[in-house]
């Protein structure tokens, strides 16, 4: 059948889009799911874009339910995954999305200088920019601040203390760390006394950290970000690292972590922006904002404000076995703390 001269003009138009668009390159793109403040982390992933070209396509967690928002939507996404990489600010829930085979190891050239413990040995995780767990406490109030988080248990302080709610973020962290550490019965005898004392139990670390300041409550915990905000903001506040003694308990420090989604839908990317992360310039980075990160790197120059690892007596845990005890380390603080 002969074809009229506005069928030979349509065809040649289609064979040209087609041509256009089979010709272009789709720019290249990586999902990633930070549970890091969002004012800290999305500078540090639109410079990645911006050095590298790839999109990158964050999606962040709320102060409510750090952490554990993110870790439940990479479980319930494991037939089908959205994200490439895992930004967390803490490490155990890292770990359990190992143990629950949702990760993918990558050896990255970028983590030979982070020290072996903050690192997965088979290359599921690695930390970076840590922060510390510390006793926040307002100057007006306090004149002797506590040394310790067993001073929760001090009837001096009855009702006058503060913790974010133990069952997200680095409060979750730190529960399961004292299961680990102390077994479950003292660990469980701890936070019932905590509760006994009217220690106040707030949404999250700046809840705390607000609420402390405005002297609502004369000290709490929150880690060292949210602790070094209020100084910066010139709020009668200060802060030390806890059961700093010769035979104390030592100081949790937590680093963020970073890991590769296991069947990530854009792998390359994701590879490539696990070794951005670990690079000494976004620990510098890092350490210099108002968050006070703190570099696992050794050769990172970070200011002077900020503390270096080797002036913290930290805490003697070791993070597999953490781990695995935030599943019942949470079943009791929601039986306990939810009634």
């Amino acid at each position: 059948m002969a074809r009229g001269p506005g069928s030979t003009m349509i065809a040649a138009a289609l064979m040209l889009a087609c041509l256009a668009g089979c010709g272009r390159e789709e720019k290249p793109v990586v999902v990633v799911y930070t549970a890091l403040d969002e004012m800290f982390s999305r500078p540090i992933l639109a410079r990645f874009e911006e050095q590298t070209g790839i999109e990158v396509q964050p999606v962040y967690d709320t102060e409510a339910s750090k952490t554990t928002g993110l870790v439940m939507r990479i479980i319930n996404e494991a037939g089908r995954p959205r994200a490439d990489v895992f930004w967390n600010n803490e490490i155990a829930q890292t770990i359990v999305l190992k143990q629950k085979g949702l990760l993918e190891p990558y050896a990255s050239p970028a983590a030979e200088a982070i020290p072996g413990p903050y690192k997965d040995p088979e290359h599921y995780w690695t930390g970076f920019a840590a922060r510390g767990r510390v006793i926040i406490y307002n100057t007006d109030l306090v004149d002797e601040p506590p040394a310790s988080i067993l001073d929760y248990l001090d009837p001096k302080w009855k009702g006058r203390a503060a913790i974010a709610k133990p069952l997200f973020g680095t409060t979750a962290t730190h529960a399961a760390a004292l299961f680990a550490l102390w077994g479950e019965d003292k660990a469980q005898t701890f936070f019932r006394d905590l509760l006994a004392n009217d220690v106040a139990v707030l949404a999250g670390n700046a809840t705390v950290r607000d609420m402390v300041a405005s002297g609502a409550y004369a000290w709490g915990l929150t880690d060292t970000d949210d602790a070094n905000g209020a100084v910066e903001d010139g709020l009668p506040a200060r802060w030390q690292f806890p059961d700093q003694e010769q035979d104390g308990l030592g100081t949790l420090v937590i680093p963020n972590t970073v890991a590769v989604v296991k069947n990530a839908p854009h792998p390359e990317a994701a590879r490539k922006l696990v070794d951005y992360l670990l690079e000494p310039d976004v620990e510098r980075a890092l350490a210099e904002m108002r968050g006070m990160q703190i570099p696992l790197n050794p050769a990172v120059d970070a200011p002077q404000n900020v503390p270096r690892m080797s002036e913290i007596r930290t805490m003697a845990v070791d993070f597999n076995v953490v781990a695995a005890q935030m599943e019942s380390a949470a079943a009791f603080i929601r039986r306990e703390f939810l009634k």
